[in-house]
Parts: C-alpha cells; structure tokens; sequence
C-alpha cells in the first residue's frame, strides 16, 4: 500500500512540476498550449520560420530537426538558413546537398565556419538526404568583431562597402532584450553599446540574404537556424519586415529564467517550445 501511495505521489508531482514530463508548445498569442500538428500547419502558411536556439544545447537542435522534418513532410517546400555557415561558404553547402563532397570534406569545411558539428550533424544529413536546400546567412567576423570592440561607426569604408546597409540604429526594445538575454553579463556603458550594434549588425546583414533568397524563390517556406538572440522578434524578424511584406513566425526553446512564460509574450515569439529538454515536440 505504502509502494502504491508512493508511486501516486511521485506521478501527481511529475504531472505538475514547472518542468514538463513531456515537451509541448504554447501559443503565446492565445496563451493556450497547442499541438505541434497546428504548429506546422501554421507554419506552412509563412514564408519565414524562426527557430532560436542555445548554440551548445542538442535538444535544441533535435526540437529544430523536428520541424524541419515535419514541415517538409508536410509538402511545404523548405529550405534552411544557418547562421552557422557565412555566405563565402555557399558553394560547399550545395556541394554538400548535392552529394558532391563526403562528410569528412565537409566536417572539414563546417569547423572553418563554426563548431560543435555533432550537435548539427542530423540537420545537416537530412537536409542532404531530402535534397533540401541549405542558406549560409553569417557576415565575415571581421566585421562583426570590429563593431563589437569599437562600434560601428569606427568600420572604414572598405568595410561599410561589404555591407547591405549605411546605418545601425539599435532601438530601445533591441537593448532591453540583450540585456536581459544577458543578464549580470550585460555590462555597461560603450562595451554594452558595442555588443548591441555587433548583434544588429549581424540581424540586418541576415535578413538581407533572406530577402535575397525570398527574392528568388518565393515559394519556398525559408526555415532560420539562429541563436534565440537572432530569432526572436526584434531581431532578424524585425530588420526582414523592413525590408518588405514576408509573413512570417517565431519559435523560441525554452530557458528557464530566461526565455519563459514569465519573460517573454507574443511580442517576442509566436511560440514557446517547453521541455525539449526532456522528450521530442508533440
């Protein structure tokens, strides 16, 4: 009897922990937890999908090949853009779907641009294995590198002349996000300004191979690989919509004192991805 109340209590404390048993998505438009069916088949809808990420996190990257996977079946016609990869690496990611190089070539190409590859590595097969086509979106880091020590006005013109756009004007909302994306990190003064115009520069530049691509193949359902601090609204998002009429949707992970139902709402997300941590989206 004892084993059996016991058991009761461990299942009652399990359903009902702020940590989920199982993974589920919120709505935060509607506030209402919802299925990953009527995720995808909204997703379908958009031109743009956003899906953040911690860099260093698998399950992350798992609840990213999920949709993937299951807008594709869907019959959606998906591509897939990286920060991972800069844009001087795109003649290897179409090798690469192409089936033209193995993956050792590629290991080799994919540790110039970033790394961690085993935490990629199933995105990266599937979308060869589905022929789906993969976008470098990332700036050289010299740039970014440059606007993050010294601002961006201290860029040449050389340097200015790489890029899509003239100016970086980092709004308050913009601030107040990687601050507290940042928390006790964030700093002050100059260096916190440095890093904010850094990360805008970064946003507006992918936003504009985006566009490019959208550009080119507006059928296509473009499906982002960025980090949280690139995905959520006010950051790639926010400079596509500036550059024109592309509906899109934001999915954001879970991080608990950071990325939650008590910090962020619909002006930061479409959707709150609970518990990938713990099991697949369901």
């Amino acid at each position: 009897m004892r084993s059996l109340y016991t058991g009761f209590l461990c299942l009652f404390f399990c359903l009902n922990s702020v940590n989920p048993v199982f993974a589920h998505s919120v709505d935060l438009n509607s506030q209402q937890v919802t299925s990953l069916e009527k995720i995808i088949a909204d997703l379908s809808q958009v031109q743009a999908v956003f899906i953040g990420e911690l860099h260093d996190r698998q399950a992350h990257h798992d609840a990213q090949l999920q949709v993937i996977r299951e807008l594709h079946q869907s019959g959606a016609d998906v591509s897939v853009g990286l920060e991972m990869f800069r844009q001087d690496g795109q003649s290897e990611l179409d090798r690469w779907v192409a089936g033209e190089i193995d993956e050792p070539q590629f290991v080799t190409t994919f540790n110039e641009h970033w790394q961690d590859w085993p935490l990629y590595r199933e995105i990266f097969v599937y979308a060869r294995d589905e022929k789906i086509p993969l976008i470098g979106l990332n700036i050289t880091r010299e740039i970014v590198n440059q606007v993050a020590r010294a601002g961006f006005a201290s860029l040449s013109d050389r340097q200015r002349e790489k890029l899509p756009f003239a100016t970086c004007d980092v709004s308050p909302e913009y601030r107040a996000f990687i601050r507290r994306a940042l928390g006790e990190h964030a700093g002050e003064g100059g260096n916190f300004e440095n890093f904010c115009e850094a990360q805008l520069v970064w946003d507006m530049n992918m936003a504009k191979v985006i566009e490019d691509h959208l550009t080119q193949q507006p059928q296509r359902t473009v499906v982002v690989l960025a980090g949280s601090g690139h995905s959520w609204k006010h950051g790639i998002p926010e400079q596509l919509s500036r550059r024109g009429t592309y509906p899109y949707r934001v999915l954001l992970p879970e991080v608990p004192g950071h990325i939650d139902l008590r910090t962020i709402d619909s002006g930061d997300a479409d959707y709150l991805l609970q518990g990938v941590d713990l099991a697949p989206l369901h």
